[in-house]
């Protein structure tokens, strides 16, 4: 018996667009969905001013306006104990960004989150951020971003008295004349048989008084 092409199954045609390959977030977050504004809220709560506004965009149902909060952070390294330690600290203590598109909706949800205080620039109307400005604040996606070295974060002040722990001058206390962050070095004033000598040395030599 013949067999026609009638009996031959059709393959079905494979949707252009559903067998695309989902294509990659936007490197940039001014690119992402809505747009971005700055909320001020009380400083040292800005991790609880987070939760409540995630947890009131939920309760609300606004995840299709409200997207994301984010606390700007930054790394540091600081000096304890004499040793450096990198961590992280907030870039702008008391701010907070929001993206969200605007709407009187969105707006009220996000003014009236507990903690938060308002919206940075026109309370009614604010203002959204710059691609630069978002850009500056939040940077590029991590894989397109290149590798930057913490920021040193100086623990004394010019005119501050601090110990020596390391060194020939172990133990002599000085007085911090110039400050040499690229270096990672202190000029210090110490007293050496009643007269001040300044010593250079390394931050890791010397710890607050």
């Amino acid at each position: 018996m013949m067999t026609t092409t009638n009996d031959v199954p059709e393959m079905e045609e494979v949707d252009a667009e559903e067998s695309a390959v989902p294509s990659a977030p936007p490197a940039s977050p001014f690119d992402l969905p809505g747009s971005w504004y700055v909320i001020h809220s009380y400083s040292g709560y800005e991790n609880k001013v987070k939760a409540n506004l995630e947890t009131r965009i939920k309760s609300m149902h606004l995840e299709d306006k409200v997207f994301d909060a984010v606390i700007p952070m930054e790394e540091v390294v600081e000096f304890k104990a004499g040793r450096k330690v990198n961590v992280m600290r907030k870039k702008f203590p008391g701010y907070i960004l929001v993206r969200l598109y605007m709407d009187d909706d969105s707006w009220y949800a996000v003014r009236n989150t507990p903690g938060v205080t308002g919206f940075v620039g026109n309370a009614s109307k604010p203002t959204p951020l710059s691609r630069r400005e978002v850009e500056r604040i939040l940077g590029v996606r991590k894989d397109e971003e290149e590798k930057k070295e913490p920021k040193l974060k100086v623990a004394w002040d010019v005119g501050e008295t601090v110990r020596v722990v390391e060194g020939p001058f172990a133990d002599f206390n000085g007085i911090i004349e110039d400050i040499n962050v690229d270096q990672s070095k202190v000029r210090v004033l110490v007293d050496i048989f009643g007269r001040e000598t300044p010593v250079e040395l390394n931050f890791d030599q010397i710890l607050k008084y």
